[in-house]
């Protein structure tokens, strides 16, 4: 994994730096997704528990929507298709992801783990989308990789008797 790199004339005090990174969490070293995704919990937790879960989804569209005009300003920067540093992404997964579960933290925890298996495995058709390149395929592969997470989250809770 790449560690987060701000790419030469973009300001770490940019907008688009800000939330593209992720409140900079993607320029933690070592793993950037993982540091994005777990940057995301306290947010997602302050929302779910203060408005409802249901305001998750409304936070990973905007997310989402925030996160194609974000990383389009940092990608005109370099030459990376999928720069580590861009975070952005697996916020919007991560609270679509969270927006389908108790709030709880063994199901955040649960949540956050399958996400992040999800994301860093991309199983077909975020594999497809890994593949693109620009704002929009970076945006996408990590909400299909939710619904993957989504997918097994669902399952685990129906065999619990949730």
């Amino acid at each position: 994994m790449k560690t987060g790199v701000l790419p030469r004339g973009l300001s770490v005090w940019h907008p688009a730096t800000i939330l593209s990174t992720w409140w900079w969490s993607g320029l933690l070293p070592g793993a950037p997704g993982t540091w994005g995704s777990a940057a995301t919990l306290p947010f997602a937790w302050l929302i779910a528990s203060q408005l409802g879960s249901s305001y998750l989804i409304v936070a990973a569209g905007l997310a989402f929507v925030g996160g194609l005009w974000a990383s389009s300003i940092f990608l005109s920067y370099g030459d990376e298709k999928d720069p580590g540093a861009i975070v952005i992404d697996e916020t919007a997964g991560q609270f679509l992801t969270l927006a389908f579960v108790p709030l709880n933290i063994w199901w955040y925890a649960a949540a956050f783990v399958l996400f992040r298996v999800a994301d860093i495995f991309k199983p077909w058709p975020a594999s497809l989308a890994d593949k693109r390149s620009g704002p929009f395929a970076l945006m996408v592969d990590d909400i299909v990789a939710a619904l993957y997470a989504l997918a097994v989250l669902y399952s685990i809770e129906r065999i619990l008797g949730g």
